[in-house]
């Protein structure tokens, strides 16, 4: 395992993280508390010492079982976890999106619940949770710096997802200074990530990237394959069944970077993301042992050369030699400003003006 810094906050992640959405909910399949805790303790055990949980996952439940697991190991981890969403007042209703508070109370008692549930007296990350442009007012930031000096949590972030999108969130979190965007970012769903990186160099920014949703919703770690049905609950069935088919031709286009087997293909879609200096972490997510044996030994295989970076720009530019719709539209992505964001960086096209 290797180790990167958060921005300048002297925040240190390991390349490879784990997703605790796997924690203490049943969207990615149904798993004891015990078993939880367990996976916990055995990433840990292969080097990764980055955890990012949130207080919506399990409506809290997350948030208690990673505490527990590493109540032991405090000093030797990084925790991070997400306030927004008031799961305190609705229930959740499937995978939909609950209403969120970011009023400045609100956000206090959510963050001071986080750590109560996690049994810490602080957390390194402290992500806003899918919050809105609009709704990150100055009074806001004001309570989320006081929060900072009152030593509740050391970096700073905006999480923004699942939907593909939210460009105007990232752009302003970079502006701030945030010291981490967490966004949807791999091989075949580059828009976001990749904006956001242009957005951080044309800024000057330290701002780093978490890159989450890296396989693509199983299609790069080859975990869903034309033999696989997807449960109804399954937090992965929400995509058109045009982008798994389209996807997995765009996988077998992308099958060199297995490099004859020094990698495969789930460890080299994290090294591609990590071939980028500005993507501080990656967060797979794991749901055996094998995938934790398996992942949080990618930093370890062979850095993408130059050649291969350049030849997954070209694939990229020409859809991966697939000429069919994978049904994912950029007129779908998610934009709080009426798709001005959209626009302004080419993801869709500009309006003509009305004569």
């Amino acid at each position: 395992m290797q180790y990167r810094e958060l921005g300048d906050s002297g925040v240190e992640v390991s390349e490879v993280a784990f997703g605790a959405w796997v924690v203490g909910t049943d969207w990615w399949g149904d798993r004891s508390d015990e078993e939880s805790v367990e996976m916990v303790e055995y990433a840990l055990d292969q080097g990764v010492t980055f955890f990012d949980t949130g207080d919506v996952y399990g409506h809290g439940r997350s948030e208690e079982l990673i505490g527990e697991a590493l109540a032991e190991h405090r000093d030797e981890v990084t925790v991070a976890t997400k306030v927004g969403y008031d799961f305190y007042d609705n229930p959740q209703a499937g995978h939909g999106e609950l209403p969120k508070d970011l009023s400045p109370a609100y956000l206090r008692d959510a963050v001071e619940n986080s750590l109560d549930r996690l049994d810490m007296e602080y957390v390194d990350v402290l992500y806003l949770h899918n919050a809105n442009v609009d709704e990150v007012t100055d009074e806001v930031l004001e309570t989320l710096y006081e929060m900072r000096d009152d030593g509740l949590y050391d970096a700073l972030g905006w999480a923004v997802g699942p939907s593909i999108g939210w460009l105007a969130e990232g752009d302003r979190a970079v502006q701030l200074d945030f010291d981490v965007v967490q966004t949807v970012f791999n091989l075949l769903e580059q828009a976001p990530g990749q904006h956001f990186i242009d957005t951080v160099r044309q800024e000057g920014s330290d701002t780093s990237l978490v890159a989450r949703v890296p396989h693509s919703s199983g299609l790069l770690n080859e975990q869903v394959t034309p033999d696989t049905e997807l449960g109804e609950g399954d937090h992965r069935s929400h995509r058109p069944q045009q982008w798994f088919e389209t996807g997995w031709e765009k996988v077998d286009a992308l099958r060199f970077l297995e490099r004859d087997g020094a990698r495969t293909m789930g460890q080299a879609t994290i090294q591609w993301l990590l071939s980028h200096d500005e993507v501080a972490s990656v967060t797979p997510t794991f749901r055996t042992r094998d995938d934790v044996d398996e992942w949080a030994a990618a930093p370890d295989t062979p850095r993408l050369s130059d050649e291969e970076v350049d030849r997954v720009e070209e694939l990229y530019a020409e859809n991966f030699g697939v000429d069919r719709d994978d049904g994912m539209n950029p007129e779908d992505y998610r934009s709080s400003v009426g798709d001005d964001d959209l626009r302004a960086a080419g993801v869709l096209p500009r309006e003509e003006p009305a004569d």
